[in-house]
């Protein structure tokens, strides 16, 4: 299936700062919970299935790519505000997204 810019336009990924991350051990598949400088846009809330890769420790300080338009999303007792990027590897395990090279927080992937 092909889209059009506009379809692309409309999907907003922006660049940000992970600045706090801890266990999410209220949910059933491991899961950290993660807060996100994204600049202009505030910090932002995640939850994310990458346990097998990541530590609290190994995420806070790197920059990731993160959808910022879709609604929240309660998930246990906690609200995910963005959506955090990552392509699974050969044994299907999320790898982060980041930019190569240090972006400003709450920059646009154009």
């Amino acid at each position: 299936m092909t889209i059009d810019w506009a379809d692309f336009d409309r999907v907003d990924l922006r660049v940000g700062t992970v600045i706090k991350a801890e266990l999410f051990t209220e949910v059933k598949k491991p899961s950290l919970k993660l807060w996100v400088d994204l600049g202009d846009l505030g910090i932002r809330k995640s939850s994310a299935q990458i346990t097998h890769r990541y530590t609290p420790d190994s995420v806070v300080g790197k920059q990731v790519v993160c959808v910022v338009n879709f609604p929240p999303k309660q998930i246990a007792n906690f609200t995910s505000e963005v959506l955090i990027t990552g392509f699974p590897d050969q044994d299907n395990v999320v790898v982060l997204c980041v930019p190569d090279k240090p972006v400003p927080n709450g920059a646009r992937l154009f």
